[in-house]
């Protein structure tokens, strides 16, 4: 089964008619898609009652894939706020206790930054993640080209696959060590994800611009790409179980639009949504 959906729910202005308010736009959310990724996980380990709610709040079959928290893939800048990694850890597992007890976790997504570049010390620090980690389903994700560089790309599919890491396959500007290529090896059979990132190679490379949020991900897909990427997703479905496909190119407002034209092509109807306020009327 292909499962589409998008990064986040809160800045996806098509979605929600009227002045909706932002403690009521996850159950909205939840009747247009059956998964999300649950950025604000990267920014601080959240409460379980956060979690509690958002579970609570969503139809049985919905999916949470929850993106690891910074100090865990090292984009914290200076010292993390706790006494050691392994607190750190368990506090992220913690958190991931209400998705579980529901059975509404897909994956967490753990994506390294573009300066963790394909060493051995780096080799080993993601085997002891997916140690901590134990059987929570685990998806891997870079940034920094040189893991799949012609001489590495072999042994890095190979170490995924022996350390069972789910691989997170991108769509995204091509840009330099900065940048990975789309790998469509699935590795699993049962889950594979997908990122679609946009292919904005000038936003891309302002990282350290006053407003690189505000363009790195700004990209809308054309059809055409995006019928090329509905061949691939029917490819990739036949190797794995569930494929789950998250649109991250929101700069613009672009990914839930998008999301929806992926859908469309591929003619999937999801059963167990919630229930639109504009369905009430």
């Amino acid at each position: 089964m292909i499962y589409i959906g998008v990064t986040g729910w809160g800045d996806h202005d098509s979605l929600y008619p009227g002045q909706i308010s932002p403690r009521d736009k996850l159950k909205e959310y939840s009747g247009h898609f059956p998964i999300v990724e649950v950025d604000s996980a990267f920014y601080a380990i959240q409460p379980q009652r956060n979690v509690e709610k958002w579970v609570n709040e969503t139809p049985e079959s919905f999916q949470f894939i929850v993106k690891a928290y910074q100090g865990m893939t090292g984009h914290m800048r200076g010292e993390i706020p706790f006494q050691n990694k392994q607190e750190m850890f368990m506090a992220f597992k913690e958190s991931l206790k209400p998705y579980i007890i529901k059975n509404k976790l897909a994956m967490v997504l753990f994506q390294f930054p573009p300066w963790f570049h394909c060493v051995r010390e780096n080799v080993e620090y993601l085997r002891w993640c997916k140690h901590e980690m134990g059987e929570i389903p685990c998806a891997l994700e870079f940034r920094n080209q040189t893991w799949f560089a012609a001489r590495f790309r072999s042994n890095t599919l190979d170490f995924m696959k022996n350390e069972k890491w789910i691989h997170s396959i991108c769509d995204e500007p091509q840009s330099g060590e900065g940048s990975i290529p789309t790998v469509l090896d699935t590795l699993d059979l049962n889950k594979v994800l997908v990122r679609f990132h946009g292919r904005n190679t000038h936003g891309w490379q302002k990282r350290n611009a006053e407003n690189w949020r505000d363009v790195r991900y700004l990209y809308h897909y054309n059809q055409q790409e995006l019928s090329e990427w509905a061949a691939n997703l029917s490819q990739i479905e036949a190797k794995s179980k569930d494929v789950y496909v998250l649109f991250n190119n929101n700069s613009g407002g672009d990914a839930a639009d998008n999301a929806k034209e992926m859908i469309g092509m591929l003619e999937i109807e999801y059963e167990g949504l919630a229930p639109r306020q504009l369905d009430l009327f």
